[in-house]
């Protein structure tokens, strides 16, 4: 039988590694991990830095702390962080998509489709990217471009929640009720929090 070994118990282990090799820049990512998974999310950042100043290259880790600022709502610096692997890793998708998501949450939608296209350019499967997208084109009233996108989510990874609520959104603005009931319902079913609105929308349309 196999002993589980519990996320404390990791940073305790990282930590004396460190204490041995301080300057193993994966040492030092991996203890940044196991900080996110206990919520210590500025002894992350501290570990991520460190990671950084020994390898100026490890992607994974300017994107661990780009997460951790956009947490933050210091979006600014998070993009930064995602434009400089960029530099380096030009063909890696998952920085553009961080990019975009973040600029959709600062509402620049434009430039959040711009990212969000060139993360699925990079990565047709990145169904983040792909369900945001929907989300995005939702907000410019793009309803065929949002349900397109959506859809290309659901392909890959049919209980994505929330490709399945801007399917539900955008089905029931195109007047095909019985559509977007059926994705609303999938959307709770995988543990997406609806609108309170857009439930009692719904629940007004189907009496």
């Amino acid at each position: 039988m196999t002993e589980t070994i519990s996320t404390e118990q990791l940073v305790t282990e990282f930590r004396k590694k460190l204490a041995e090799n301080p300057g193993c820049a994966m040492t030092h990512y991996n203890l940044g991990i196991a900080l996110i998974k206990l919520h210590q999310w500025d002894d992350a950042a501290v570990e991520f830095v460190a990671a950084i100043a020994e390898s100026p290259e490890l992607a994974e880790a300017y994107i661990n702390l780009s997460g951790i600022c956009f947490q933050k709502g210091e979006m600014g610096k998070g993009i930064e962080l995602c434009r400089r692997v960029i530099a380096f890793r030009p063909d890696y998708a998952v920085p553009y998509g961080n990019i975009g998501f973040a600029y959709l949450q600062m509402g620049e939608i434009d430039q959040a489709v711009e990212m969000l296209e060139k993360a699925v350019q990079k990565d047709p499967t990145f169904v983040q990217a792909l369900s945001a997208l929907g989300s995005a084109f939702l907000r410019q009233g793009k309803i065929e471009e949002s349900v397109a996108r959506s859809k290309k989510a659901i392909d890959i990874a049919p209980r994505f929640a929330v490709a399945h609520n801007n399917l539900a959104v955008a089905y029931l603005q195109m007047g095909d009720r019985a559509k977007a009931m059926a994705h609303c319902e999938k959307a709770l079913e995988y543990g997406y929090e609806v609108h309170p609105e857009f439930l009692e929308e719904l629940g007004v349309l189907r009496k």
